[in-house]
């Protein structure tokens, strides 16, 4: 009996593994993927969906990735900095409530009022606290480190305002919250490939000036985090290349 047949489950991861090496090399695959990247952000393409009634501004391949992560995980805490329309927090909430534990921290300078109540009266809204206030001042963070206290497995996300040196000012506040084996997501780093070529309008931040390049200043002098390409590999379609940093020790 061949493995193949002896550990089926096996055999699937490994070819699993293989697809995903394959594309790092398809010049085919990446060209059509880059090409629609860019069409699906001149259509505004993020904004047509919703996670459980709320509107969710993410790629949809990302939170595919995201409840990878968190099921691997089961982190005792998600500290997600941006909350816009709640979408994302009610997504995360709800892979928090599979799990049967923990809760999601969203952060933002501005929590609309009509977003704060439709939040708030949501079915999981058991899973979520929300801190109004800027997510790199001592006092937000002080917050975190008191709600977080004692837990041993936690995972961030940051999605605020996309500027590189707020982003890189989160990842040194942020990143000392995650956990070994768990990840600090970083997204819209796909601003350095693709603002070249479609303007951002009325925005602070764009090519040379956006979460990607904050990741990159931050990676020279940070060796608890990794990229984990093998992740954006296999999404293709993302909004965080190079933004899944995996904590390694």
């Amino acid at each position: 009996m061949n493995e193949k047949t002896s550990n089926p489950a096996a055999t699937f991861l490994s070819e699993r593994q293989a697809r995903i090496a394959a594309n790092k090399t398809d010049k085919q695959l990446q060209k059509v993927t880059a090409a629609f990247m860019k069409e699906i952000v001149r259509t505004n393409y993020i904004f047509n969906f919703s996670w459980l009634g709320r509107p969710v501004i993410q790629i949809p391949q990302d939170l595919f990735g995201m409840q990878e992560i968190i099921w691997a995980i089961k982190p005792d805490f998600i500290i997600e900095t941006g909350i816009a329309h709640g979408g994302s927090l009610v997504f995360q909430a709800s892979m928090l409530e599979l799990i049967g534990k923990g809760k999601v921290i969203g952060i933002d300078i501005d929590i609309r009022k009509h977003n704060r109540a439709e939040i708030e009266k949501h079915p999981l809204y058991n899973r979520i606290v929300m801190i109004e206030g800027s997510s790199v001042s001592e006092d937000v963070v002080n917050q975190v480190k008191s709600i977080t206290k004692g837990a041993t497995s936690i995972m961030v996300t940051l999605d605020s305002n996309h500027t590189h040196e707020h982003v890189l000012k989160e990842l040194e506040l942020y990143t000392p919250f995650v956990s070994v084996g768990s990840y600090c997501v970083v997204f819209d780093t796909a601003i350095e490939d693709l603002s070249r070529e479609i303007p951002i309008i009325d925005r602070p931040w764009g090519p040379g000036n956006n979460p990607k390049t904050a990741v990159w200043e931050f990676l020279k002098t940070n060796d608890r985090f990794v990229i984990d390409k093998d992740m954006e590999t296999k999404l293709l379609i993302t909004a965080a290349p190079d933004g899944y940093l995996k904590c390694i020790k």
